[in-house]
């Protein structure tokens, strides 16, 4: 690349640069090193924003600028003949974790978005146009552009600690459009390529660990991570003196790859149902760079990044993005966590299939004892073994080692002596049938025998705290603390402060949920909190229409084009017929006007039924369809979704209204993380916003214009 090149990719950066003023900069820092066994001079650039693992590397404007100023500075080396070659890596823990997104929210012009990946590829490409080879050595965290900038070099290793390596883009309304889409096929072929791009991002951003990088050929050479990069530079070495050559495998060009296009699109299919973008976009760039044609490749990609940052399911997507990685860390209304006190022991009432799940939790995350009690030993010996199974198959799946594993076993026990269980507990929650006097039953054995500071939890969906804890003599100590199932899957835990619940509480329960990992949500002790709340009201106009006498199917069809995780049928399926019926009815207590409950899915409880579909299919039971006593005013997909729609947004605003949280924007990290809702809906309040539904029935928009959107 010549030098006027390089000086109109600084430009570029400088004007983008405007839009991101609060860019956390990353330097570029270039030192020379003489490889051993006379591997020559060599010019390494370490990648680095001045501050610890805590706050990864990213590429914003400016950060492309050094990064292009320092190879400005290893190419002329090169050319003048003094080194012979180029490494780029990271700081400790972490290579670099794509694009600093937060300027993208305030671009308001195609050509501004288009910008931002001409640069990027700009920059990058000049790796591969250097004179002598490049090497990439993934050190630690490579996200986004982070990998991107690795398939620009010539070679790569990566250490066998990395964890976290991932091309997230589709997840959040985007493509790998600094080179991911074109580069990544061509390297290690299109069906691999599809599982890291689209698969492995719409699976909740799966990430790959260091020796499945190297498995699929993205890395050359895979290395333990504690001398990861003297044993990269011994490697490169070695290639560079001609004593290791490496050799990859060329990409089946054939209907191999037009099977993997074919394959991307049906997963996407899946996952979004055509409702976002982003994903198929990525698709049309691997079909197209088939022919290896790289030039034409990264034009598309400059392409799609710019109409898709432009557009507002990406936005929304951003929106969400930063809940979970800002919002979610930082929860509203949390009180001083000086307050919380420490946990060194829990007790779990009950051994179910929900309380050995939190069994495991609290063990692995906390690593403190753990007691399971119930009313009998068999369930509790169940429980247990339940637990020692599960520990099991993560030492079976290499999770943990055997010296973890038997740690965590002798950790969880079981007994039916409550005293011996509780009387020493810091935590002990309840996790037994859904039924106020059962609960408060517990609650009162449970309070008899625990010390007076031990916080008593519930992992109750929809009762009422304040309630369960009103025969107490403490009940400033209970707080809401309602888990999503699967335990393991979905971070989501709701914290419901009932009007009696004190600070230092609500405070030691936060602190449990960061250990744990969990995203906390603080929310008012009313009737299902807040996801059970939203699922509930939309799933009953569901059943409403189904009873009306719309046909199932096309009840269950109605929702298809906001893409969400499962139709409400698979979802009531999921959550079990039984249990939404209850929920139902607890809401219909509270608010009878607006939450109904089904006397046909009464019928079906009734009945013992799991599902109103056949097994394996689509189609509705007969035996279910012989239950059903319908009307005969069906409506059409479109009636449905409408009116399921406007009763989301009715609740959100009578939420809010209510104060069950702080703001809308904890709503829609609710439905994100304990409901699965996608990002490129923003939860759904942004969705409700753009879609004129939340303005046409609470009278106002939920979020401000351009916070989840293209500003105006």
């Amino acid at each position: 690349m010549s030098a006027s090149e390089s000086a109109t990719i600084a430009e570029l950066l400088e004007k983008a640069a405007e839009r991101f003023p609060g860019e956390v900069v990353t330097q570029a820092h270039v030192r020379h090193l003489d490889l051993p066994q006379g591997g020559g001079r060599f010019a390494l650039i370490t990648l680095d924003n001045g501050f610890d693992h805590t706050k990864p590397t990213t590429f914003g404007p400016r950060s492309l600028a050094h990064l292009n100023a320092a190879i400005d500075q290893v190419a002329a080396e090169a050319e003048a003949g003094e080194i012979t070659g180029v490494g780029l890596t990271g700081k400790p823990f972490i290579f670099a974790v794509g694009a600093d997104l937060k300027g993208v929210a305030q671009l308001k012009e195609h050509e501004e978005a288009g910008t931002i990946a001409r640069s990027g590829q700009g920059v990058f490409r000049r790796l591969a146009a250097l004179p002598v080879p490049s090497f990439a050595y993934y050190n630690g965290a490579a996200m986004g552009g982070g990998v991107e900038v690795g398939l620009h070099c010539t070679y790569r290793t990566v250490s066998r600690a990395v964890t976290a390596f991932a091309l997230p883009e589709t997840l959040i309304g985007l493509v790998p459009g600094w080179g991911g889409c074109t580069l990544l096929p061509n390297l290690i072929g299109a069906d691999r390529a599809v599982t890291v791009i689209v698969e492995n991002a719409l699976s909740q951003n799966r990430m790959l660990r260091g020796p499945q990088v190297y498995e699929l050929g993205i890395a050359d050479a895979l290395f333990d991570g504690a001398d990861f990069l003297q044993q990269s530079l011994v490697w490169t070495s070695a290639v560079l003196r001609g004593e290791v050559e490496v050799v990859r495998q060329e990409p089946d060009r054939g209907e191999a790859w037009d099977r993997a296009v074919a394959r991307g699109r049906q997963i996407a299919d899946e996952k979004v149902h055509g409702a976002a973008p982003a994903a198929y976009r990525a698709l049309d760039i691997i079909a197209r760079v088939r022919d290896g044609d790289l030039r034409e490749g990264l034009a598309a990609e400059e392409r799609a990044l710019a109409d898709l940052i432009m557009g507002e399911e990406q936005r929304s997507a951003l929106y969400a993005f930063n809940l979970v990685q800002r919002r979610a860390k930082r929860p509203a209304g949390a009180p001083d966590q000086s307050l919380a006190r420490p946990v060194t022991k829990v007790g779990v009432v009950g051994a179910g299939l929900m309380a050995s799940q939190l069994a495991l939790l609290f063990a692995r995350r906390l690593e403190v004892p753990v007691v399971l009690t119930d009313i009998d030993q068999e369930r509790v010996d169940k429980g247990v073994g339940y637990v020692h199974e599960q520990i099991d198959m993560l030492l079976l799946k290499g999770r943990i080692g055997q010296d973890k594993a038997n740690r965590l076993k002798a950790a969880v026990t079981g007994t039916l002596d409550t005293t011996a269980a509780f009387s020493d507990a810091d935590f002990v929650i309840e996790a037994v049938f859904e039924e106020m006097t059962v609960k408060q039953q517990v609650f009162a054995e449970v309070e008899a025998v625990a010390p007076e500071h031990a916080v008593l939890a519930t992992n109750t969906s929809s009762l009422s705290v304040g309630e369960m804890a009103s025969g107490l003599k403490h009940p400033e100590r209970v707080v809401g603390f309602h888990f999503f199932n699967p335990v393991a899957v979905l971070p989501l835990l709701e914290i419901a402060r009932a009007e009696r619940t004190d600070d230092a509480t609500l405070a030691t329960a936060f602190a449990v949920a960061k250990k744990l990992k969990k995203t906390a949500v603080l929310v008012k002790d009313s009737p299902a909190f807040v996801v059970n709340r939203i699922l509930t009201r939309f799933m009953g106009e569901v059943l409403r229409a189904i009873d009306e006498g719309t046909p199932v199917a096309t009840a269950d069809g109605a929702l298809a084009p906001l893409g969400l995780p499962m139709s409400p049928i698979t979802l009531l399926e999921l959550v079990g017929p039984a249990v939404a019926h209850h929920v139902a009815g607890t809401l219909h207590g509270a608010f009878p006007d607006r939450f109904a409950v089904s006397a046909n899915l009464g019928r079906v409880v009734e009945a013992g039924k799991k599902s109103l579909y056949a097994q394996g299919t689509t189609e509705l039971d007969p035996e279910v369809a012989a239950l059903f006593e319908t009307g005969n005013a069906a409506l059409t997909e479109e009636q449905v979704r409408t009116r399921a729609l406007e009763a989301i947004a009715e609740e959100i605003g009578l939420m809010l209204d209510e104060g069950v949280v702080a703001e809308v924007q904890d709503i829609d990290l609710c439905l994100i993380t304990g409901a699965g809702w996608p990002f490129h809906l923003g939860g759904v309040a942004p969705y409700l916003d753009r879609e004129g539904v939340s303005e046409r029935v609470v009278g106002r928009r939920f979020l401000p214009v351009g916070e989840a959107g293209v500003p105006r």
